[in-house]
């Protein structure tokens, strides 16, 4: 007996044991039974009639109670503990109904415990306890099963319901044996049916108490289909869990024996791949000359690539990360070989004009040259599109020796292309900054950050504000990339900011940043930079030698005047590799070639010139020149004013922003304050319509600076006299006659240039902006300075009519 297992005693004595058949069951019910029971307490388990079950009692209580039923049939009531861990389980820690049971056999195990089989024969309802020693003891009542009749449809689909249930329970949970649905099959009665499986189903042991406590077996039936329902769809889960865990293994496994198989290989052929990738990384580690912090973090990181499976993917994260480490640079060029004769020599064979530009960078090379060392600038390029910003970047590389690198900013919107992903995250990268860094090969080049005022604010953060840290000398010296983990030095970096509108750019940004203004070219000086760099660039581009195409300067004159109208030089290359081209055909289909350009054949290639902004004379009252500033440099703007009988409505048209709206408000009502001094009757103002309308109405037009023109263009009108010929001005103005600065000078007196208009107002706080613009562009033009409306109409308004002058007439006493 002690060599068998539990499992053997178990089957050996259950095998005699038959099911509980429906005869038996009317004799259980009709048998007296005893009123008063021993109780066995018992953990985790319910008891059902008719079920066989193996119990093992440990406890001194149920072992005396054992011991002592000796007479047959050996009755005993079970009942379940509430909490299986009480060891002294009063009528408190017991649920009151319980299962009257037959024990069957009896072993004593090696342990000291004893095993019996016993079987569940009626339900019982516990009335009173009568004692508790040496074991529980209780009085009873038997508890009726109501069973439905034989014809009752409901009952019968939930019992069939179960037997499918049961049936595919049995078939797809791999610790039931097959031979389960053999006991299934001969269970004939229905009650010890919904018993049996209730008793070997999962469900919780509150769950079973609660059927074991039904006594209508119909209720009964249902909440067990409920059960083995939750229990069905729980497999079910389990199993496609370990379905799709059984594959993932088996995979993993292939891939392991695989990659086992490929490292035999390798060894054979010559060692381990990733201990000689670990090796190389050591190997280049010792060549770089980096800081001791940045040395420690590097044989950190690889000492945790070290202990990393190569066959995981968190090896190839980890190995990235330290060839990127290895890859960026920490030594600069050096200094030594800066001659700044030779310097000057690239940025004037380079770029013509710019001389503020050159200058400034010839004197960071001076002081670079004298120092030795010394943080680099942070200097920005502003002016409209075509002047040569970004290639000036160029031209300082190569005059300061060191590699160059270029950022395009436009329509940046995310923080990360500036600081980088953390690189546990899945395709992390470092940040664009670093990227360039890496590919420069130098800690010290020229880096041009492109377009500058083009970043915006998008749903990844605000680049702009990151780029603050790159752009301040006293932080960038430990620049944090979110991939690299670790400040890195960019203070030997030549940065060159590029923009458009400096308006655009956060003012923290731009504050940090030496702006130095690229304004636009003049005419002269464009028909200089085509002679020398535009043309030759297209003939290079094109394959055509200098014989076979020429222009002269006053072609080219032309072709600036009537064919182009910028800032810039950018469309003006257009058109002079539109010219090449034409040439290029020519030669390219044996045709008789035009080797000369004049200006029949710029018209016949390019069309007819386009008729340029001029002024248009001062014969018309109301109508005066303004200056304009455009992001792709000055124009001329004309302010027109009409008067038309009504009631004294303002109509302002020419698609006119708010501010430039404003100043026409304001205009007027100094006009209207100020009449009786300008000789203006003050009833005009009610009996006339006022018109005022900027041409170029698909243009959008904003600003301060036409205050003074708009207050002028009113005046004459309404004093029917003349504006001075050849005028244009530009200035803000205040209700109290105040003419305040304005900016964009350089670019408005070009444009004004362009429209050969000689006579310029403008206010006295502009005039250090007229002395810091090169001698030969002011050629020829006479500049007035003024703080007051009355200086501006002293100067713009003579005293001389219109010709056709209208006679204004208010009508008020015919109107009272």
């Amino acid at each position: 007996m002690d060599s068998l297992s539990l499992s053997d005693i178990i089957n050996e004595s259950t095998e005699f044991i038959p099911l509980m058949t429906s005869d038996e069951e009317v004799e259980i019910n009709n048998t007296d039974l005893p009123e008063e029971l021993p109780i066995l307490p018992l953990r985790n388990t319910v008891i059902f009639p008719g079920v066989v079950a193996p119990i093992t009692a440990g406890r001194d209580k149920s072992l005396r109670l054992i011991r002592d039923i000796k007479e047959e049939p050996k009755y005993v009531g079970m009942i379940t503990q509430k909490d299986g861990d009480t060891e002294e389980p009063t009528s408190d820690d017991v649920f009151p109904t319980g299962t009257l049971a037959q024990i069957v056999k009896s072993f004593k195990m090696p342990d000291g415990n004893t095993t019996i089989i016993i079987q569940g024969k009626k339900r019982f309802r516990i009335l009173e306890w009568t004692t508790t020693e040496p074991y529980n003891r209780a009085k009873v009542e038997f508890l009726p099963e109501f069973v439905p009749e034989d014809d009752d449809v409901e009952f019968n689909i939930v019992m069939d319901s179960i037997k499918e249930v049961a049936a595919q329970l049995i078939q797809d949970s791999p610790h039931i044996p097959t031979e389960a649905q053999t006991a299934l099959d001969n269970i004939k009665s229905n009650t010890f049916l919904l018993n049996f499986i209730a008793s070997n189903s999962s469900m919780v042991l509150d769950k079973k108490q609660e059927v074991l406590e039904l006594d209508s077996l119909k209720d009964r039936a249902s909440n067990v289909l409920e059960g083995l329902n939750l229990e069905l769809k729980k497999l079910e889960v389990k199993n496609e869990i370990q379905d799709k865990v059984k594959l993932e293994f088996d995979q993993q496994q292939r891939e392991y024996f695989l990659h086992q198989q490929m490292k035999t290989i390798q060894e054979e052929l010559g060692g381990n791949s990733s201990e000689t990738e670990i090796e190389e990384l050591r190997q280049r580690a010792k060549k770089k000359k980096w800081d001791p912090s940045s040395s420690e973090r590097f044989n950190k990181e690889l000492k945790k690539l070290q202990r990393l499976n190569p066959q995981m993917p968190e090896f190839a994260i980890q190995r990235n990360y330290l060839e990127f480490m290895l890859d960026l640079p920490y030594e600069g060029k050096g200094l030594a070989s800066i001659d700044l004769k030779d310097a000057t020599k690239v940025l004037d064979r380079d770029h013509y004009g710019l001389e503020k530009v050159k200058e400034r960078i010839l004197e960071h090379l001076a002081v670079l040259k004298l120092k030795g060392d010394m943080k680099s600038p942070i200097i920005c390029l502003a002016g409209p599109p075509g002047v040569g910003k970004t290639s000036l970047g160029k031209s300082i590389a190569e005059a300061l020796g060191r590699p160059y690198v270029r950022m395009s900013l436009g329509g940046l919107r995310d923080e990360a292309e500036i600081r980088g992903h953390r690189k546990t995250y899945i395709g992390a990268m470092p940040g664009r900054i670093l990227q360039n860094m890496k590919k420069a090969g130098s800690n010290d080049p020229v880096f041009i950050l492109d377009e500058i005022d083009k970043l915006s604010y998008g749903t990844g953060g605000d680049p702009s504000s990151s780029m603050l840290e790159v752009l301040d000398p006293e932080q960038n010296d430990s620049f944090y990339d979110n991939y690299l983990e670790m400040g890195y030095d960019l203070s030997k970096v030549f940065f060159i900011a590029t923009a458009n509108n400096l308006g655009a750019i956060q003012p923290a940004l731009l504050d940090r940043m030496e702006v130095i203004d690229v304004t636009g070219y003049t005419i002269e000086e464009k028909v200089e930079i085509a002679k020398q760099h535009l043309v030759p660039k297209q003939l290079d581009n094109h394959g055509i030698t200098k014989d076979q195409f020429s222009i002269a300067k006053p072609t080219l004159k032309s072709l600036v005047e009537g064919y182009t109208r910028e800032s810039g030089v950018r469309n003006l290359d257009k058109k002079v590799a539109k010219l090449v081209r034409s040439t290029a055909k020519d030669i390219a289909l044996g045709t008789e070639a035009h080797t000369k350009v004049n200006v029949e054949r710029l018209e016949e290639i390019l069309g007819p010139p386009r008729e340029r902004d001029i002024y248009e004379g001062n014969n018309h009252a109301g109508v005066v020149t303004g200056l304009a500033w455009t992001p792709v440099g000055g124009d001329i703007l004309f302010i027109e004013s009409s008067l038309a009988k009504g009631s004294g409505k303002v109509i302002i048209t020419g698609n006119l922003g708010v501010v430039m709206k404003e100043s026409a408000t304001i205009a007027i009502a100094y006009l209207k304050a100020n009449a009786d001094e300008l000789g203006i009757d003050q009833n005009l103002f009610k009996a006339y319509d006022i018109n005022i309308h900027v041409p170029q109405g698909a243009i959008p037009k904003d600003g301060p600076s036409a205050g003074i023109t708009l207050l002028t263009a009113l005046t004459s009108l309404f004093t029917q006299k003349k504006v001075a010929p050849k005028l244009a001005m530009t200035g803000e103005i205040t209700l109290r006659g105040r003419v305040l600065p304005v900016g964009g000078i350089k670019e408005k007196i070009l444009a004004a240039k362009r429209a050969k208009i000689s006579t310029i107002l403008l206010c006295e706080k502009n005039r250090k902006d007229i002395e810091e613009i090169e001698a030969h562009y002011l050629k020829g033009m006479t500049f007035h300075y003024i703080s007051e409306m009355s200086e501006v109409l002293d100067l713009a308004i003579l005293n001389q009519k219109v010709k056709g002058a209208k006679t204004l007439s208010a009508e008020t006493k015919k109107r009272d």
